[in-house]
């Protein structure tokens, strides 16, 4: 077997053991309109005005969606949790995407 092969055989192997995180493509144009109800914890440019809430603005977008499908799941308890499995339940993949798109665009200071 030749190094091409074993290459090509790895890739496969390694994508049946990873998990899944590809997700559709998130647009940060269509997650800024979607983030009116974000805005009231987390700020209107993703810098939360509250202490105890989290800053999303320069986040990672994997981390996010991560994050906002864990709440819709009820995989992350604790905290502030049970709202966020509120405002999450209704989320599709696409609107999570798109949040997670237009968070991690904005400058990670608020500026």
């Amino acid at each position: 077997m030749s190094l091409k092969h074993y290459v090509v055989a790895g890739i496969f192997a390694l994508g049946a053991v990873s998990p899944a995180v590809v997700s559709a493509a998130g647009d940060a144009a269509a997650g800024k309109s979607k983030a009116a109800v974000c805005a009231a914890c987390h700020g209107q440019n993703g810098i939360a005005q509250i202490p105890t809430y989290p800053n999303l603005a320069g986040q990672n977008e994997q981390y996010l969606v991560m994050a906002l499908k864990a709440y819709k799941n009820k995989q992350r308890t604790g905290g502030q949790a049970a709202i966020m499995q509120g405002q999450a339940a209704n989320l599709s993949d696409q609107d999570i995407a798109d949040l997670a798109a237009y968070y991690a665009s904005l400058p990670a200071g608020g500026k």
